[in-house]
């Protein structure tokens, strides 16, 4: 296997695109997914392990008895494949495949020796394809330009959910656990500048834009962390500074 794909899920049963998961798998042969069943209360769980049972070789399943959020069930499933797997880039993505599996696959092309990590950014262009709700890339660009000031990084897109890592900088990244559940992606860009400092962060690392984005509709997100999440930033960079 060359490359392990982590799909955080939470109360999925009723959305997961499997025929796009089962169609991709039939021909990246070298590919093995992880899903992290993160404490669902509806039937994810069966779904998942039927699908499982469908592609014995190349998924897996892991389940959660408690929700830990999505940055600590992401960190579950890397722990996981790193014990057990032999891949040598890892990623995760999100369970509604905003951003396609062939595209996740494409980035894990760019991984080698020199660039370590990649990651995908919803950089809208006379050439690609991102679709977006107006009022949330309103709010995402705040959010965007308020985290960049506090990486001290002029990344563009932090919080896309298609994150690419070399064997060695994941398990950099995702030694220990995460602090907020969803703005986990700024402490895995503070972890790694941290480690490699500034110069060498910015020359084992790609930002690159995707060639098609959908936004899927209802964010598990609820909006009342709109407020917590400012909370939640400065209780990072109070951590990582």
């Amino acid at each position: 296997m060359n490359l392990c794909i982590i799909v955080p899920c939470y109360n999925e049963a009723d959305r997961m695109p499997l025929a796009a998961f089962g169609t991709f798998l039939s021909h990246a042969t070298k590919t093995e997914i992880y899903f992290v069943n993160d404490g669902s209360t509806d039937t994810t769980s069966e779904v998942l392990n039927k699908f499982r049972l469908q592609h014995p070789r190349q998924v897996e399943l892991i389940d959660l008895e408690k929700n830990l959020g999505k940055g600590n069930a992401v960190r579950e499933g890397i722990q996981n494949a790193i014990k057990n797997s032999d891949c040598n880039t890892f990623a995760y993505l999100d369970a509604d495949l905003s951003t396609s599996l062939d595209e996740c696959a494409h980035l894990a092309e760019l991984i080698d020796k020199k660039t370590e990590f990649v990651f995908g950014s919803r950089i809208k262009k006379i050439d690609n394809t991102i679709e977006r709700r107006w009022f949330r890339f309103i709010i995402g660009r705040m959010i965007a330009t308020a985290i960049s000031k506090v990486l001290n990084l002029a990344v563009y897109d932090t919080q896309c959910g298609c994150k690419l890592f070399s064997r060695n900088t994941v398990q950099l990244a995702f030694k220990t656990s995460f602090i907020s559940p969803w703005l986990f992606d700024v402490e895995i860009f503070f972890r790694l500048k941290n480690y490699f400092g500034i110069s060498a962060f910015k020359t084992k690392s790609a930002e690159i834009p995707l060639k098609n984005w959908r936004d899927q509709g209802e964010s598990k997100i609820q909006w009342t962390y709109g407020f917590k999440m400012w909370i939640d930033l400065l209780k990072i960079k109070r951590a990582y500074t």
